[in-house]
């Protein structure tokens, strides 16, 4: 994984080339992302930067804003819950792909290789040169199966 003070030059230059200021706050979102693991929501972030730096005032549209900006620049990846929300994790990590809980949203990460060596063969049967790909498989969490039989 890249290290941070790479990351963080290259968020700098980000900032410069969209004509924003480097700042506290943005740095925190930054680094906030970076150290936990997990997938976050705008709010659930918001609600962590509060409890780590409660004098740094950072603001949600701040987060919003920043987020889009690390999303569009592929340094984080975002899951999209309809109209329910985003979440977002760290973009430069291992590829993986994700188990989605239609109830609770909970989100379990996986790899597997049979799938990754599929997707490519799929691809060069098409003529098709992939560069990229997200699996998402949406279904009910174990927990949420146990909740439901528990009624």
């Amino acid at each position: 994984m890249i290290q941070y003070s790479a990351l963080l030059e290259k968020f700098k230059q980000l900032l410069k080339n969209n004509e924003l200021k480097f700042t506290k706050q943005r740095e925190f979102i930054l680094k906030a992302l970076y150290d936990n693991e997990g997938h976050f929501t705008p709010e659930e972030l918001h609600d962590l930067i509060k409890k780590k730096a409660p004098n740094l005032n950072t603001s949600i549209a701040t987060i919003y804003r920043t987020l889009g900006l690390l999303e569009e620049s592929k340094i984080i990846n975002s899951i999209s819950f309809g109209s329910k929300g985003k979440k977002y994790e760290f973009g430069l990590k291992s590829h993986h792909d994700h188990l989605i809980c239609i109830e609770c949203g909970a989100l379990i990460e996986f790899e597997d290789e049979v799938i990754e060596t599929r997707q490519s063969q799929i691809a060069k049967e098409h003529n098709f040169k992939m560069t990229n790909h997200t699996m998402n498989i949406f279904g009910i969490c174990e927990n949420c199966q146990n909740t439901d039989q528990n009624r």
